[in-house]
């Protein structure tokens, strides 16, 4: 499966390499200024209470992905729900990141990230991700993805290996755009290991046809 889309992907000119220790590292990006600098100003505001801007958007159902990036520190990661295909031609996916997170200057830094797509019993390592200033890799099976070298989670049932393209600011958040150069899944169904972990108002679930 990697194979073919390492193949699809050179066909459309996005850059592919077979060996992780060789593989190319994308230019780092600015991380941008946090968490001081805003898209808009106070006065500008709409008058929308923050909990209730969650408690409805709670009702929009996500799947859950863990985005891991390799620095000259070691690997890095968070759990993101906030995370979307862009494009098809060029291949481009994106996530958003809050500008105060701690891990995001890290990627940028890389300038190349992994999206590991978590399955329906990845409920645990998922929580782990979401933890501020602990060893999230303690314990974590990883391995390199094959053109970044960005940690790719074991049992994830798919990963998007990606190169920084651009990033753009969004209020609180910055959305990272990124030029996927190979990506792989496994030939499950949504009744066996290919399943998606699904986050929805707070708690953790599965699909059910």
């Amino acid at each position: 499966m990697a194979a073919t889309a390492v193949r699809y992907l050179r066909s459309v000119g996005a850059p592919t390499a077979t060996d992780p220790a060789t593989a190319p590292v994308g230019e780092a990006f600015d991380a941008l200024p946090r968490p001081d600098l805003r898209a808009v100003g106070d006065d500008e505001r709409l008058p929308v209470d923050a909990a209730e801007f969650r408690r409805v958007l709670g009702h929009f159902a996500t799947g859950v992905t863990v985005i891991t990036a390799y620095d000259e520190d070691g690997p890095a990661g968070f759990a993101c729900q906030s995370f979307a295909s862009l494009s098809l031609d060029p291949p481009l996916v994106a996530f958003m990141v809050a500008r105060t997170s701690t891990t995001w200057p890290r990627i940028a830094r890389a300038g190349a990230f992994c999206v590991n797509v978590l399955g329906a019993d990845q409920g645990e390592l998922c929580r782990g991700f979401a933890v501020s200033g602990a060893d999230k890799f303690a314990g974590v099976t990883h391995t390199g993805a094959p053109v970044t070298g960005s940690p790719l989670l074991e049992g994830a049932p798919a990963w998007i290996d990606c190169t920084i393209q651009t990033v753009h600011t969004g209020g609180d958040h910055l959305i990272v755009v990124g030029r996927v150069a190979a990506l792989g899944a496994t030939d499950g169904n949504a009744d066996d290991e290919g399943a998606p972990l699904l986050f929805h108002r707070g708690r953790f679930g599965r699909f059910s046809a």
